[in-house]
């Protein structure tokens, strides 16, 4: 086994060899102009021999730059804290970096109004950073500024909801529409001749939160594949309070006798599972996201199906991947999907996000 050059030796001993400068050397490991292509060939060929790797903590830590990065997410608020999950991988990712010189500036919207996430992007795009990790919500407004940060060439990374214009350096999160469809086909083994599946929206901008419409799409996708569309209905609520999920679900309810099947697209399952529980309805009930009030509901027996996506993998990797790309060139991939996982009572107790 090739033995691993020591940093501090390394670049003098490869320079020796190819009889050439240091800074020769310099230029090669870091792909720069002024070397002819026979020299960067030796160079290459001793590098190799020799096993040598650059310490890229060291190279950080010595180029003495820092980098500022901008988090845009939703803040936790009392309808779900789904966003407290992405927020500890943000903090993970963080404590693990901010020794070599990079800075995290974390700014929050209200996910209920359109005009706290326009605000908040004014204010990053004014603080001008190196990178910005981006959970959209509102694709018009989304779409409107990850353009921006095109023009100012400010590189970032989007988590749990891509964008149609497809401008990220990564996208890090779930498959939406293929969640949808599995949901879907998991309901095809429940759901019997004559009975009705409801699909609930709950948010005040329904019409521009992406996540949600695509998760319906794949899951209507399933049915219509399958020719069995006819059975389902749709509840769009936009007043997110208790009281009122719980009247637009009574009159619903009241209106169809044979809803069978619940399909709630958000982390706003437990609110449905609180009206399920309260009234007694007989009913399949599936959601998404590991969060504490939905597991509770899961261990009462009203919740029956979570599909979890890892969201605190999602703020961490996200983050790292954008600081890796920054300070490092490192390649990004510019999809990386996380896995669509299915919980039930009996396994939610071994999950982690």
């Amino acid at each position: 086994m090739k033995k691993r050059v020591n940093e501090l030796t390394g670049v003098k001993e490869i320079a020796r060899r190819a009889n050439v400068s240091i800074a020769t050397v310099d230029r090669v490991l870091h792909n720069r102009k002024g070397v002819s292509k026979q020299t960067k060939e030796k160079i290459l060929g001793i590098i190799e021999e020799l096993n040598y790797e650059p310490n890229l903590l060291a190279q950080r830590l010595a180029s003495r730059k820092i980098l500022r990065l901008a988090t845009l997410i939703p803040e936790i608020s009392k309808e779900t804290s789904f966003w407290d999950a992405p927020l500890k991988g943000i903090e993970q990712a963080d404590k693990e970096i901010k020794q070599f010189g990079i800075i995290i500036d974390k700014y929050f919207y209200d996910q209920n109004k359109i005009e706290s996430f326009v605000e908040q992007t004014k204010i990053i795009l004014e603080s001008n950073p190196d990178g910005i990790l981006l959970a959209p919500s509102f694709i018009e407004e989304s779409v409107r500024f990850t353009e921006k940060c095109r023009e100012l060439n400010i590189p970032y990374v989007l988590i749990d909801s891509d964008l149609p214009n497809g401008g990220s350096l990564s996208y890090i999160g779930p498959n939406l529409y293929h969640s949808g469809y599995l949901a879907a086909h998991l309901v095809s083994y429940l759901i019997k001749n004559g009975e009705k599946i409801l699909i609930v929206n709950i948010s005040r901008e329904i019409d521009n939160h992406h996540h949600l419409l695509k998760k319906e799409e794949g899951f209507r996708a399933y049915f219509d594949k399958h020719k069995k569309s006819d059975n389902i209905l749709k509840i769009d609520i936009r007043d997110t309070d208790l009281k009122s999920i719980e009247k637009y679900l009574s009159n619903i309810f009241t209106e169809h006798n044979d809803i069978r099947i619940v399909f709630v697209t958000n982390s706003r399952v437990s609110k449905v599972a609180h009206f399920i529980d309260s009234s007694k309805k007989d009913v399949i009930l599936i959601g998404y996201d590991f969060l504490k009030e939905n597991i509770e509901y899961m261990d009462k027996g009203i919740i029956d199906f979570l599909v979890c996506q890892k969201p605190k993998q999602q703020g961490y990797r996200g983050l790292i991947s954008l600081y890796q790309h920054l300070a490092f060139s490192s390649p990004i991939e510019k999809i990386y999907f996380m896995p669509i996982d299915i919980l039930t009572k009996e396994n939610s107790a071994f999950y982690r996000n």
